[in-house]
């Protein structure tokens, strides 16, 4: 009987022991998860009045100008945006320069009242699929960033009158996609690493404007008279070595900038440019050295303004480019004609 009652006694302390201990890790797991529960929402308080500081930074951002609300950012760190900004999602442009911006959020989509993307002087990389989403969008400005890559979903901007890509580097292609922008008046490629004119830049229909200076052109396309609504060309600091023969059927374009080139001549079709406003061939290795016919002056009251009409005369270009090319048919002419001579003599 004493081993029975030993026995369960021993049996009743342990049943007490495990009772105890089974209550002492209940609490302590209450109170883990008290001391989880308090800090989540420690934090989660931390994090509102964070986004609420943030938002009231960004409030004094926005500015109404032209009956249009404008988001604001000038010589400031943001180097990313926060997500709660698209609380704000009312805006219609963005002017966020110099800022050390390096990347377009995913959450661009959110404003689709945007007009004007401005963006430029930043240390952007990537332009974001979700921008395609951006309907309305007007301009988008991306110059002197470090985009290298332009994805095909940019044609989703189907409202998109101007594309700023000047000066960012690596960029030397575009994708096929981009010449369903239907309403793209003003391209500027500057300052990039393009080879050639790129397809989908040539089937832009309502193109009037194009920079693609300070590229490495070394030819344009043949059927360059495609873009039909072109006024402007800017071709500065390339690598051209001719002009195409089709340029002649661009029956809108007035400014054609060819300075810093590598040219031998002028065809003399151009010539019949009489569009032309605007041609500059300074700085190409041209074959004949031609020179405009001074104009004299007759008063010294007037010399002022014979000087600015000099310089006007140089500007344009348009005077020189005829000239050269009348001297150039005279002097093929000539080597006609003593060739023909010589073969006179001969029979």
């Amino acid at each position: 009987m004493v081993g029975v009652v030993a026995c369960g006694a021993v049996a009743s302390i342990k049943a007490l022991w495990e009772t105890r201990i089974r209550k002492i890790s209940r609490e302590e797991e209450e109170q883990r998860k008290r001391r989880r529960g308090g800090g989540a929402s420690g934090r989660l308080c931390v994090g509102v009045w964070e986004d609420r500081a943030v938002l009231a930074r960004l409030k004094q951002k926005l500015e109404t100008e032209d009956g249009r609300l404008i988001l604001r950012i000038q010589q400031e760190d943001w180097k990313s945006l926060p997500g709660c900004l698209v609380q704000f999602s009312q805006v219609q442009e963005w002017q966020i320069h110099r800022t050390g911006l390096q990347s377009i959020p995913s959450f661009i989509s959110s404003f689709q009242n945007l007009l004007v993307l401005d963006l430029s002087r930043n240390s952007i990389t990537e332009i974001p699929k979700q921008i395609g989403q951006l309907t309305r969008l007007r301009e988008l400005i991306l110059s002197y960033n470090r985009v290298q890559f332009v994805p095909e979903e940019l044609s989703g901007c189907e409202s998109l009158e101007r594309l700023d890509l000047a000066m960012n580097r690596s960029l030397d292609t575009l994708p096929d996609q981009l010449s369903h922008l239907k309403k793209l008046q003003h391209l500027d490629l500057s300052m990039n690493e393009f080879c050639c004119v790129p397809d989908c830049v040539v089937a832009l229909p309502a193109l009037q404007w194009l920079d693609m200076g300070g590229n490495r052109l070394q030819y344009l396309p043949q059927d360059i008279h495609r873009m039909e609504e072109l006024h402007s060309l800017w071709l500065q600091r390339n690598q051209l070595e001719k002009l195409p023969g089709n340029i002649v059927r661009m029956q809108r374009l007035d400014t054609l900038v060819l300075s810093s080139n590598c040219l031998r001549d002028i065809p003399p079709l151009m010539e019949d440019m009489s569009n032309l406003r605007f041609v500059n061939f300074r700085d190409n290795p041209l074959t004949l050295d031609v020179m405009l016919p001074c104009r004299k002056t007759k008063n010294p009251d007037e010399e002022e303004e014979e000087e600015e009409e000099e310089e006007d005369r140089e500007m344009f270009g348009r005077e020189f480019m005829q000239m050269y090319i009348q001297e150039a048919r005279k002097r093929a002419y000539a080597v006609l004609n003593v060739h023909r001579a010589n073969s006179w003599y001969q029979h």
